[in-house]
């Protein structure tokens, strides 16, 4: 926006620019433009100055047609025609003696970006190419990528791409990479530049006279070549060796890349690179770079997947420093628990503890994370840690041991009685909903072995009403729900008042449908009520931390040096519903609603049959209703089931955390189920024609359809397996 009284500002500068007097002293045309310049950064509008700013590019002082040509190139979008003004002056710049000018003239004419000067900046750029001077090859190499990219439907000149070619071999470094970039660019529909044998070669021989993004360049470029025998390979691989150790960690990043791509199929010496960069990476970790030690650390984690020993040596690298960033840390810790073994194990312990009392709470959550993941493999040593850090009586240190706890014991079952003592009064300090929620799940599991739990459980049911957290309320429910079965006399009371309040006092669908779920369960006897909620308590199968078998290099080679190890983290975070969604595909659970599905079953028998499934979300009193509805048909493949019940199919969905609230007799075709569960997204891929299935939702959600599709999907093929 333009800054009160521009328009005057403008006018004096105007007058300034064509004062005769002003264009006589250098000295004061210059620090006139120069005002201009200023003026335009501020946000001042100052194109109205284009023609006097054109006169004033001719001239011979090169620092004032710097700034004439900054105002230029910013406003010849604005003014195409007087734009054709400058380019006489740009080129007779162009055969200026002094090299400078000539490349500050093409640079420049490029910059302009008008379509309708294409023909003007052609024959400079020609000349360009064939300029004396390094500068003016290196703007001309360039300057034919931004025509190119200013008329990408164009044809591409075959003889400005040989001589591109040709120019790969300048004796100029930066005119062979700014090739190689050119090239890319004018070649990116055919696959981009052509790599042979005699250009491989060539540019490895060149490489070290590259500056580090000039070698990164050309490493990336170069990925693209299969040698065509192993005594070649080994040729490359020996050119390469000096890059791979190279103090510069984007050269050694970019050269360990190639020897992946180039060693796909000999993994000895894929393990013996990872060996080599060893190194360079634990020199990058110390960078006084922020960035790069981030970096480093997330590229040390890809390659701890397959060799785990690779930094055990060097453990103590990778203690955090107190003014070290919260990501950092957390990023570094993630590392300790990958290198954690029998003999450095009591040290890393002791340095995990003391970040648990960080004053940042994430990192010291994150460390009481990386205690609970070393328990899988040293449990007695990490409750004893964890125990501990109870005592503290600190909010979200309580929450963090307590979440913990509740993923220490779901794989390591045999923490269960240390846990359940250790649990005693922590109610108290919690106040996230996080960390209530893995409390009430360690209550609905192992509630019969803990004295206090029933008084605990009647704390949050009395409390429900100013309760604020949805999930918590779930798994009040269900936590209450289980305690019943196992401590009936102590609960039976709370129970009641706890469905009693969920049923007719409630607005959320997703509590109030819960707790008619389980309140018609109870109906259905107790017998019937454990076979439903006495799931699983632990999961062993996940197994111990250390001792993992190493991953094969080909898993992750094509995301080493780029961004993808920085978005991901290597912690995979286990399902919070500790068993009851195990089987579901990995989604994004929104639990802000519910979603009904009204399943409508031809005969089952049939080869060919077709399933409608109508999505309906309904609201606190009835159905919403609404215009923006969708339909979607979606073929699923999987064997005939010729003697799938619908008995099954309930059964199975029930097991996917999809309950039943009402369905037809079995016997009655076609079948009908209402079947409940909360929102899941997911995707599911293209197959072939075998079950037709068609979806109407109303209101549109896409991802839900595709997530009640991909499960689904896995119903079917789980029952055609068994029946197979």
């Amino acid at each position: 926006m333009p800054y009160l009284g521009s328009e005057d500002a403008v006018r004096e500068l105007r007058r300034a620019l064509s004062n005769p007097n002003v264009q006589s002293d250098q000295l004061r045309y210059r620090n006139t433009i120069l005002k201009v310049i200023r003026a335009m950064s501020q946000g001042v509008d100052v194109s109205g100055l284009f023609s006097e700013m054109v006169k004033a590019c001719a001239t011979v002082d090169v620092v004032q047609k710097k700034l004439v040509y900054v105002f230029l190139c910013s406003y010849a979008t604005l003014n195409p025609e007087l734009s054709l003004l400058v380019i006489n002056t740009l080129r007779k710049d162009c055969q200026d003696p002094n090299p400078m000018v000539r490349s500050l003239a093409l640079r420049n004419m490029t910059n302009l970006r008008l379509p309708s000067l294409v023909e003007y900046v052609e024959q400079p750029l020609t000349a360009g190419l064939k300029d004396r001077a390094a500068c003016v090859r290196r703007v001309a190499v360039l300057g034919w990528a931004k025509l190119h990219n200013l008329q990408p439907n164009s044809e591409i000149d075959a003889a400005v791409v040989n001589e591109l070619y040709t120019l790969l071999r300048d004796p100029d470094p930066v005119v062979m990479v700014n090739c190689l970039r050119a090239l890319e660019e004018i070649l990116k529909e055919e696959g981009g530049v052509a790599i042979n044998k005699p250009i491989t070669h060539h540019l490895l021989k060149r490489l070290k006279e590259s500056d580090v993004w000039g070698q990164c360049e050309v490493l990336r470029i170069l990925q693209r070549y299969r040698p065509q025998s192993e005594d070649e390979l080994f040729d490359i691989l020996s050119l390469l060796d000096a890059s791979l150790v190279s103090p510069h960690p984007p050269v050694m990043a970019a050269t360990l890349s190639l020897f992946l791509s180039l060693c796909s199929g000999l993994p000895a010496v894929n393990l013996a690179a990872l060996e080599r960069v060893r190194a360079p990476l634990l020199a990058a970790c110390g960078s006084v770079s922020r960035e790069m030690r981030f970096t480093a650390l997330c590229h040390i984690q890809l390659l701890l997947r397959s060799l785990p020993g690779l930094m055990g040596a060097h453990y103590k690298r990778f203690f955090c420093g107190y003014a070290e960033p919260a990501y950092i840390k957390q990023r570094k810790m993630q590392v300790l628990v990958e290198l954690v073994n029998d003999e450095n194990v009591a040290m890393l312990l002791d340095e995990l503890k003391g970040y648990c009392t960080d004053v940042n709470a994430d990192t010291a959550q994150a460390a009481i994370s990386a205690i609970g993941r070393i328990g899988r493999s040293y449990s007695d040593r990490c409750l004893e840690i964890l125990t501990g850090l109870l005592g503290l009586k600190q909010e979200h240190i309580t929450s963090a041991v307590v979440q913990t706890m509740r993923d220490l014991v779901w794989v390591c079952p045999q923490c269960s009685d240390t846990v359940c003592l250790a649990l005693e009064g922590c109610e108290e300090t919690l106040q996230d909903s996080q960390g209530r929620q893995a409390l009430l799940w360690l209550l609905a599991v192992y509630g019969e072995r803990i004295s206090s739990a029933p008084y605990t459980l009647e704390v949050f049911i009395d409390g429900v009403r100013s309760e604020a957290s949805l999930g918590v309320k779930m798994e009040l429910l269900t936590t209450t729900m289980r305690l019943f079965l196992c401590r009936p006399a102590e609960t039976q009371d709370m129970l009641g008042r706890l469905l009693h309040y969920c049923i007719e006092e409630e607005t959320d669908m997703c509590v109030r449908d819960q707790a008619l779920l389980y309140y018609r369960l109870l109906h259905c006897g107790i017998e019937e009520t454990q076979k439903v909620l006495q799931g699983r308590r632990s999961d062993p199968s996940l197994g111990v931390l250390i001792g993992r078998p190493a991953e094969p290099i080909s898993q992750w080679a094509c995301s080493f040096n780029t961004l993808k190890p920085l978005r991901q983290g290597s912690v995979e975070t286990e399902s919070a519903s500790r068993g009851r969604d195990c089987l579901l595909p990995k989604s994004s659970p929104s639990v802000n609603a519910s979603l009904y599905f009204y399943l409508i079953m031809s005969d089952l028998k049939s080869v060919s049959r077709t399933l409608l499934l109508v999505l309906l979300r309904l609201g606190a009193d009835k159905l919403e209703e609404k215009e923006d509805h969708m339909c979607l048909e979606e073929h699923i493949q999987c064997p005939a089931i010729p003697h799938c019940s619908p008995q099954s199919l309930q059964a199975a969905m029930q097991l996917l955390n999809i309950q039943t609230l009402a369905f037809t007799p079995p016997h009655t075709l076609p079948w009908r189920v209402y079947l409940y569960t909360h929102t899941q997204h997911a995707h599911s891929g293209d197959t072939p024609h075998v079950v037709e299935v068609t979806l109407k939702q109303q209101p549109r959600d896409y991802k839900a359809l595709k997530g009640f599709l991909s499960i689904l999907k896995t119903v079917l093929h789980t029952l055609s397996s068994e029946r197979n």
